[in-house]
């Protein structure tokens, strides 16, 4: 099996293991990530931020750059599609304590194609190297790019995508093997990030279809990629990493944290997420997050409908000692 535990480097930026959390809007915010830290990921990506966003001092956007020294190597993940712009954000936030620039590549949701940004960006692989060019010119820090297999289904233009940004000076690509137009649906295609693995020098981080240890073992085995990207398998369990871990370094297939177990990560997050955000927010960001921890337990219909109700930290313990 192979060593999770092995370095690798991005740039100058040594990252201790093989486990990366994926940019999940919504989801990888200052809490989470932390919980997933204390399960033994090894690099964490942030929700992507948009360049605008920072451009127009956008208080949302203002939370969303907050990191902490305990999360480190982390990536800033940025999105936008102007070289000129995306460098002087760039060298604007390069002070703050990320340790790697990440460009989203690959983001699907149509709003963000439709401006010309994400995935839309697999299109354009001379523009997609210009605004790398743009930034690695503006900072010192590693620059990396987040791609998918390509744009719509029959297309593959990870490849030529990964050879460009390479060229432009980006330290490393992380690979979701599926095209734009599938969003999540089907399988995602391991053949292709191997294709990638195989045409840069540059480290590769495999992302798609990981939800335990042996769908890790298959991505490494089939891809060679450095690294393993994890992105909604860990929403609702940040085990998931020690669980990966477990099975790769040692052959344990570490069974799913007992019910009570659970309770308590739930009501840590709640608790850590209304500190950060207030009470308000945080409380009704903690519905989706419990709808994930809860499910495949009996009843966990029930008490999705009766958390949807709740509107405070007490409510939610109550709700657990009920569970």
């Amino acid at each position: 099996m192979p060593d999770t535990r092995k370095p690798f480097y991005i740039g100058n930026v040594k990252i201790p293991g093989r486990l990366v959390l994926a940019p999940m809007a919504g989801v990888t915010d200052p809490t989470f990530r932390l919980l997933c830290k204390e399960q033994g990921v090894d690099l964490i990506y942030t929700e992507m931020v948009s360049a605008k966003g920072i451009y127009y001092m956008s208080r949302n956007t203002e939370a969303m750059l907050t990191l902490s020294e305990e999360e480190r190597p982390v990536a800033l993940q940025l999105f936008g599609s102007d070289p000129i712009l995306m460098g002087e954000i760039a060298a604007k936030i390069e002070s703050r304590p990320f340790d790697i620039l990440d460009l989203n590549m690959g983001c699907p949701v149509p709003k963000v194609v439709k401006n010309g940004e994400g995935s839309f960006l697999m299109k354009k692989p001379e523009l997609a190297a210009a605004i790398v060019r743009g930034i690695t010119s503006s900072i010192q820090k590693p620059v990396t790019v987040k791609m998918r297999k390509g744009f719509r289904m029959g297309e593959e233009q990870a490849v030529e995508l990964a050879q460009a940004v390479e060229e432009a000076g980006a330290a490393a690509v992380a690979v979701h093997g599926r095209c734009r137009e599938e969003y999540y649906s089907g399988q995602a295609d391991y053949e292709i990030i191997r294709k990638v693995k195989e045409a840069v020098k540059i480290p590769v981080i495999g992302n798609g279809d990981v939800v335990d240890g042996k769908s890790a073992a298959r991505l490494l085995e089939e891809t060679g990629c450095d690294a393993i990207m994890v992105g909604r398998a860990a929403r609702g369990n940040p085990w998931i990493f020690r669980q990966i871990r477990d099975y790769l370094d040692h052959g344990i297939e570490t069974p799913k944290p007992e019910k009570e177990e659970v309770k308590k990560m739930i009501l840590r997050h709640g608790e850590r997420i209304c500190q950060v955000k207030g009470e308000y927010i945080g409380i009704r960001e903690m519905r989706a997050h419990f709808a994930w921890y809860s499910a495949g337990y009996p009843h966990s219909t029930k008490l999705r409908q009766e958390m949807n109700h709740v509107d405070g930290l007490e409510g939610l313990k109550e709700l657990l000692q009920r569970w």
